[in-house]
């Protein structure tokens, strides 16, 4: 079993700069691809970004490419995400998750998820 604990999120202006972390803890923790996901009100769950447990591999949704940053800390269990350059359409609950051996795009290729985080930007 994995449990994700998620931190950051808030209120922002559009153009400023939100950073959120996921914490993990359980076992075998380096055959997970941790990723983030977003659901806006009324719409399904997509996916953010997504990286390696070792970090040398990452994707990221067309829409959060050259904005937002996703990275890996393994000496604290911890993926981080960097999102820049916010926009009134980036408003959503932030989902951390966690995936074995897969590295997916899809919330049902995903096995373990945080309780989530708002993130809302202000236009």
């Amino acid at each position: 079993q994995v449990e994700l604990v998620e931190s950051g999120g808030g209120l922002v202006q559009a153009g400023g700069s939100l950073r959120l972390s996921c914490a993990a803890s359980g076992r075998t923790l380096s055959s997970l691809v941790m990723g983030w996901f977003r659901q806006a009100p009324g719409k399904e769950r997509t996916f953010v970004a997504a990286i390696s447990w070792s970090g040398d591999r990452s994707d990221y949704a067309d829409d959060v490419k050259g904005r937002f940053t996703i990275s890996m800390d393994n000496a604290k269990n911890t993926v981080t995400l960097q999102m820049n350059s916010l926009e009134p359409e980036d408003t959503a609950v932030y989902y951390c998750t966690a995936a074995r051996l897969r590295f997916g795009v899809w919330a049902d290729e995903y096995d373990y998820w945080g309780q989530g985080t708002q993130v809302t930007v202000s236009s």
